[in-house]
């Protein structure tokens, strides 16, 4: 079956609430990519974070500190959104829950389990610690995340994602990044800045 979109019509569907949620499912989430996310996501995402922290050094002490969130957070997330509670949590479970309890919402008013899940994120994405995440550190999450061909549509939408204030700084701040990611989950608008910040994202078809 072939589909053609015009320019703004792909545009709209990429960028769409649906298809966001469906890419933090994707790419933040499912890291056994087996189309769902259970406890062993999360046990993942804890060695991860714990090596990314580490900068490549493995540290067992770090492990626990991140096993310690990341099941947490499984935990609630399960809670929110296991809405069978068969221990999976389904793309279709996912968007419901971020629907409720993420939807026009501030970061403030996110979940715990979402809270957390930003801010180690943010972590894993400042390289050097400096509080900061600049140019080249999105440049580096966006190609180390997912298939991208082309690193000026990726510089285009880092430019897109700042604030005049952000560019005065150089780049993100924590708080500006959990601004932006509690619009990219709970903004249906696909206008927003917020809808590039993991870079150019591609409509598709579930």
């Amino acid at each position: 079956m072939f589909l053609f979109y015009d320019n703004r019509l792909y545009f709209v569907m990429a960028y769409s609430w649906d298809n966001r949620v469906s890419f933090v499912i994707k790419y933040s989430y499912d890291v056994d990519n087996n189309g769902y996310l259970d406890e062993r996501d999360f046990a993942c995402l804890a060695l991860r974070a714990a090596i990314v922290d580490g900068k490549g050094e493995y540290s067992h002490s770090r492990l626990q500190e991140y096993q310690h969130i990341m099941l947490s957070m499984w935990e609630e997330l399960a809670e929110l959104a296991d809405f069978n509670k068969d221990g999976k949590i389904t793309i279709d479970e996912f968007k419901q829950a971020v629907q409720q309890c993420c939807l026009g919402r501030k970061y403030d008013e996110f979940p715990q389990s979402m809270r957390m899940f930003i801010d180690t994120n943010f972590k894993m994405v400042d390289l050097n610690d400096d509080g900061l995440i600049e140019a080249d550190e999105f440049r580096f999450n966006c190609v180390m995340k997912f298939a991208i061909d082309d690193i000026e549509a990726v510089d285009e939408a880092f430019d897109r994602l700042l604030s005049d204030d952000d560019r005065r700084r150089g780049g993100l701040t924590l708080s500006r990044y959990q601004e932006l990611y509690a619009q990219f989950l709970g903004n249906p608008d696909e206008n927003c800045s917020a809808v590039y910040l993991f870079g150019p994202l591609e409509f598709s078809l579930q």
